[in-house]
C-alpha cells in the first residue's frame, strides 16, 4: 500500500462515521464529498482542503499551505497543503477537522443538468 492509499484510507475511516459521504474521481485523485459538497481531496502530493475563507486565511499567514488557484482565479475557501508538510499540530486529523468543521456553511455546487 503506497502513502496515496494509506491517506485515503485514514481519511475514509475518519469518515466512516457520518451519514452523507460519498468519493469522487475529481481533481486528479480521490475526492470526499460530504453533504454534497466537497469536504477534502487527495492527490499524489498534496490535500485538498475546504476550509473557508476566513481560516484559510490564517493558515495561509502561517505558511501551512498554498491557495487554490483555478482558471487564474483563487477559490478563497480552498487550500493545497503539500502532504510532506503534515507535521507538529498541522497533521492531517487537524486538517480533517477544518475541513468537516466548516462543511455545514459551505455552498453546495449547482447541479448539472
Amino acid at each position: 500500500m503506497n502513502n496515496t492509499e494509506i491517506v485515503i484510507n485514514f481519511i475514509r475511516e475518519r469518515l466512516s462515521e457520518l451519514s452523507d459521504v460519498e468519493e469522487k474521481n475529481m481533481f486528479q485523485g480521490t475526492a470526499f464529498m460530504v453533504n454534497d459538497k466537497l469536504c477534502i481531496a487527495v492527490r499524489k502530493n498534496t490535500l485538498l482542503c475546504r476550509i473557508g475563507q476566513q481560516q484559510a486565511e490564517t493558515e495561509l499567514a502561517q505558511g501551512y499551505c498554498i491557495p487554490m488557484i483555478n482558471n487564474g482565479r483563487i477559490m478563497k475557501d480552498f487550500v493545497y497543503v503539500d502532504r510532506e508538510s503534515l507535521t507538529g499540530t498541522r497533521q492531517l486529523p487537524y486538517w480533517i477537522d477544518l475541513c468537516l468543521q466548516f462543511n455545514p456553511i459551505a455552498k453546495a455546487s449547482k447541479k448539472k443538468k
